[in-house]
């Protein structure tokens, strides 16, 4: 097998498993390369907040051993990936940012976790998030901030933005994140890489260590990959979505389907969505490389809920024990988690159990529609935000600052209301450098229809380069 001319660390997370089952490249090799790649950027974007360098040799070293003894060292080998610290992982703090947890040591890994490793994957190390998984924007407290490696005046984005820096930035070719309103679609989106939120139920995921999370939040979060490439979220979703019985949610399904109609719906603005200009062009021209590549493509000025689907994620998220979450974060003390919070007061204590149960009712049928929509598109194309990346930190200058935000944010809060599989697809940079994307919905269970897409339009554009910071 020849080997390409890019150094290992810059390699994608298939042309890696390819070349280590080959015994072209060792996995030894490839972690020294991933190590090395940390060593040179992480001090100037902070995305790895954990790292044990001998503990990532010591993983290489068993996959090369697998693959000397003639045993399948699984579709990930050598493939280096970062793990959000919001999740456990044996011997490693799941601090989920916060000082509160900074020595609650994971005693086994969550099931995400040992499905990635079990495939093969090398851990480079545990990546940053915002206090509790908060913001679309990444620092806090215990671990400081991570900035994009494609400008520190932008979001790396959040709450993965730990995940989505280091993807870019050529750390990992594979990064774990979660998703909740967003969290692993809006950093994929701001640091110029792909990211997957699966169906809900796809991916098996369940901490041992600290507390459950809230009801609202275990009905929606669902961990997925980020990557540079569409078939490395194909590989990583195969190795995510391994069964596990510590989590009763999980359900088996096939990883593909019966073939479907290669028919999209293309939204511009969905719900009123004052869409940015060159995310509608970024738009147009996705819906003009799937028509290239054989598929009908119609615009349609509307979709099935969105608006009313952030009101249901609201209500399931802050109208559970609000003011143990206020109580919590002013312990921490962390400014955004407050913030976070705090401007959504008013609403949360208009919240009581009469409202609580009718968003779950509301839920049902919100999902209801997106299904049969989906039975006429089985694809929709439709904004990541209203807005291009955001200024760093720019939740936090202003009360008009964060409604900015928070409305320019629709589609990422409610989409996951539906339970459906969402993409966001990186289309390229601005000539400024800015990245810019759109999103991608499939139905249930039916990622491959997703990355079929994604796919497609990927090969007729731009692919962001990787980030050289640092």
């Amino acid at each position: 097998m020849t080997l390409p001319s890019a150094p290992l660390w810059a390699l994608s997370a298939t042309e890696i498993a390819a070349l280590v089952r080959a015994r072209a490249v060792s996995a030894t090799e490839v972690a020294q390369a991933a190590l090395g790649r940390l060593d040179a950027v992480n001090p100037a974007i902070n995305a790895v907040v954990d790292c044990n360098p001998e503990e990532t040799l010591a993983a290489a070293a068993a996959v090369d051993a697998a693959i000397a003894a003639g045993r399948d060292p699984g579709p990930l080998a050598g493939v280096p990936i970062t793990i959000k610290c919001n999740v456990d992982q044996i011997g490693h703090a799941t601090t989920n940012g916060l000082k509160a947890q900074k020595d609650l040591i994971a005693t086994t890994n969550s099931p995400v976790v040992d499905s990635l490793l079990l495939a093969g994957a090398v851990s480079v190390g545990r990546t940053n998030t915002p206090a509790f998984s908060y913001r679309w924007f990444t620092n806090n407290l215990l671990h400081g901030h991570t900035h994009n490696p494609r400008g520190h005046g932008l979001t790396p984005g959040g709450s993965s933005g730990g995940a989505g820096a280091s993807v870019a930035a050529g750390i990992c070719a594979i990064g774990h994140g979660t998703d909740i309103a967003g969290s692993v679609r809006y950093p994929a989106y701001a640091c110029g890489v792909h990211g997957l939120r699966p169906s809900l139920g796809r991916v098996a995921a369940w901490n041992a260590s600290g507390r459950d999370r809230a009801i609202g939040a275990q009905i929606m979060a669902v961990s997925g990959p980020l990557a540079r490439r569409v078939d490395d979220m194909r590989i990583a979703l195969a190795a995510m979505a391994r069964p596990d019985p510590r989590d009763p949610w999980h359900v088996p399904m096939p990883l593909s389907g019966a073939e479907l109609p290669r028919r999209a719906a293309l939204c511009l603005r969905p719900d009123g969505m004052d869409t940015a200009p060159e995310l509608v062009t970024a738009l147009l021209e996705s819906a003009q490389k799937l028509r290239d590549a054989g598929w009908l493509v119609e615009e349609v000025d509307t979709l099935p809920p969105i608006r009313d689907a952030v009101a249901v994620q609201l209500t399931l998220w802050f109208g559970d024990d609000y003011a143990g979450q206020v109580a919590a974060a002013e312990r921490e003390g962390d400014p955004g988690a407050i913030a976070a919070l705090a401007g959504q007061r008013d609403f949360a204590l208009s919240l009581g159990m009469a409202e609580f149960s009718a968003a779950l009712v509301k839920r049902i049928g919100i999902a209801r529609e997106w299904n049969l929509f989906l039975e006429r598109y089985p694809v929709v194309l439709l904004p990541p935000s209203a807005e291009l990346p955001f200024a760093d930190n720019l939740d936090l200058k202003s009360d008009a600052d964060y409604r900015r935000v928070w409305t320019a944010q629709m589609s990422m809060i409610g989409l996951p209301v539906t339970g459906l599989p969402v993409l966001t697809l990186n289309t390229g940079l601005t000539e400024g450098g800015i990245p810019l994307g759109v999103q991608i919905v499939a139905p249930r269970f039916r990622e491959d229809v997703a990355f079929d897409a994604a796919a497609a339009i990927e090969a007729r554009g731009e692919v962001a380069p990787i980030a050289m910071a640092g």
